[in-house]
């Protein structure tokens, strides 16, 4: 029985839905309840070096599955896999 996990109950960060998950493998962001924000994320976008404070206390939130998948199609949407170089081939009619 030790090693069943147990099953909680909580709210996606991302679309906000009620999702069931195990707390030890879902997929969490820290967010800094003062900002609503990661910790060092600022509201234009942009990083910066976070406070210690904002560190202090921020808190895991949890992501459902969905807005996983979703983070990564938009990855790799905005940052596409390079195009493959294709090899200079000598001519074969020319000796």
């Amino acid at each position: 029985m030790a090693d069943e996990q147990i099953t909680t109950i909580g709210r996606c960060y991302g679309c906000k839905r009620t999702f069931s998950f195990i707390p030890a493998s879902v997929t969490a962001v820290t967010i800094d309840p003062e900002t609503g924000l990661p910790p060092g994320m600022t509201v234009l976008g942009t990083s910066r070096e976070p406070t210690p404070e904002a560190t202090d206390r921020s808190v895991e939130e949890p992501i459902c599955s969905d807005c996983v998948n979703k983070a990564q199609q938009l990855r790799e949407f905005m940052h596409p896999p390079a195009l493959p170089f294709e090899k200079w081939q000598s001519n074969p009619d020319r000796g």
